[in-house]
Parts: structure tokens; sequence; C-alpha cells
């Protein structure tokens, strides 16, 4: 049993305040803010959403999860997550029920697809708050390759991807496979872009965002203007995801994110690293 004794004894008025609020069921919201710290998971090694540098964790994510904080009146607690084999295990693992190797589950995520049907079958999670349409590009080399040419000019030209992404997957399998001894994997996107603005490939097909990023402050880089031919990706929205039971907390942080796309505040912190903000087709 919870006693007054209990209560006062060895704890500060903050845990004290969030232990009576887990008693009587009170909002995930009054917790967060009873207990002062709002616990955010970000994806590690995910430039330029969220990376670790200097010891302090940089990029697109933490800056927003920074000024969520900041508006809750809370202090913030950011956590690093490695992606598991899907989305839906990380949800798993950082939202609702924590990982194997004592990852406490985080008040809040970001960087999660914002689609109805993703969101059906992740029922233990409500996802929330799009703040960005995110798609791919091709970029590439001024003068070693024509970005708006047909793959099929690209044939002994090095191209960059990530390893086992729908980059990799298109151009290991464009024009029937004829591209494919010209893939070069990288482990994650970011790479991919750093080695073709560094010369060591001739095109690139990235995210928009890691591209935007990559080559900020480049002169030398074309992007292409026009679809790739049978590139079936049309994009997709990037959201948050809080637990089910912790609709009040998604609720207030759907209003912060609303007003921050309308000041202009997320276009501020896109630009820090050199991306420019869309917003999400699900935010109208």
């Amino acid at each position: 049993m919870l006693t007054r004794r209990g209560l006062l004894s060895g704890l500060g008025a903050a845990s004290a305040a969030a232990l009576f609020a887990a008693r009587i069921g009170a909002a995930p919201l009054v917790k967060v803010k009873a207990i002062g710290t709002l616990r955010v998971a970000l994806y590690k090694d995910n430039r330029p959403w969220s990376w670790a540098e200097g010891g302090r964790i940089l990029g697109i994510d933490a800056e927003i999860a920074r000024a969520i904080a900041h508006k809750l009146g809370v202090s913030i607690d950011l956590a690093e997550i490695s992606a598991d084999e899907s989305v839906d295990d990380d949800l798993r693992n950082a939202v609702w029920k924590g990982g194997l190797l004592g990852f406490q589950p985080a008040d809040i995520m970001l960087h999660i697809p914002f689609d109805r049907t993703f969101a059906s079958r992740n029922d233990q999670v409500a996802i929330i708050a799009p703040y960005y349409r995110e798609n791919f590009q091709f970029a590439c080399r001024r003068g070693e390759i024509d970005c708006d040419g047909s793959p099929a000019a690209w044939r002994g030209r090095k191209l960059a991807a990530e390893l086992d992404s729908i980059p990799d997957f298109y151009l290991i399998g464009a024009l029937g496979g004829s591209l494919s001894k010209d893939v070069v994997h990288y482990p994650t996107g970011w790479d991919a872009v750093s080695a073709m603005v560094q010369g060591s490939a001739d095109g690139v097909l990235a995210t928009r965002a890691q591209i935007d990023a990559g080559v900020k402050g480049q002169t030398l880089i074309d992007r292409r203007r026009m679809p790739l031919p049978a590139f079936t990706s049309a994009g997709w929205d990037i959201g948050m995801a809080v637990k089910e039971n912790s609709r009040t907390l998604g609720d207030a942080v759907e209003e912060m994110v609303a007003a921050m796309a309308a000041s202009g505040e997320l276009k501020s912190i896109f630009a820090q690293q050199g991306v420019e903000w869309v917003n999400a087709k699900a935010a109208g």
C-alpha cells in the first residue's frame, strides 16, 4: 500500500507527485510535468536527424525534442536507440514495452512514418504530429553524370546507396539489373551522400533531407528534376509516437508542433542543417 510515510521518506517533491499521479491514474501529460523530464527516443546515427557528437545529440529531431520539452516546461532526456528489423520493433523497444538490453520506454519517439496502414497494425501506440514530408532524390557530381538523363547512361559510374534500402533495391534492379555492378553500398544514406560529395561516387540515391544536408555549401552538385523511371515511392510523412494511453501528452505535442509549423520555428530548425522544410501532407 502506498502510504504518506512512504511518499515522504526519501522522496523529492517531483517524485512524490509522479507516484501520486500514477496511483490515481492521472493523464501521462500530468506525469511528465510532475516528474519534470520528457524522455524522447531518437534514432542513433541518423544524420541529419539525430546523431551524437562531442557527447551531445545533435540534429533536426534533437532540436524539435528540445523545443517541445521547453514548451512543456520540463527538462529533456534524449535517448538514442538503434534501428531494429522494422519500425514496428522500434516502437515496441522504444515506446510501449522497452528493449531487451534494458532500454527504458520513452514518453515520445520521433521520426515515425505517419501512415494509416502502419498505424493500424501498431495499436499499442498513437502516431501523432506529422511534421515533415520526405521523399527520395538522385544527386550527382556535375560533369560526371547527367542527373536528368536515362539511368542507362549511368552504366560504368559509381552509384552510392544505403545498404538494403529502397534506393539500393531500385538501383540494383533497374534496367534488368544492368546497374547492379555499379552500386556502392554504405552503412547509411548520409554516408552515401558524403561519398558522392567527396568524389568516391559519381551519383547517389538517398532521401532529400540527407542530400540537402550533405551537399550544403557545395556548388558542383546537380539534382534530378524529374521522377526516376519505374520508381514507385512518391514520398511519405514523418511524425511521432506516444504510448496509446498517453493521448493527453500526444494532444499537447500535436498543438505545439502545429504552432511551430505556423510560426516558422520548424522551418528554422530544419534550416540549421541545410534542409528545406516541407510540411507533411497529413498536416494540411
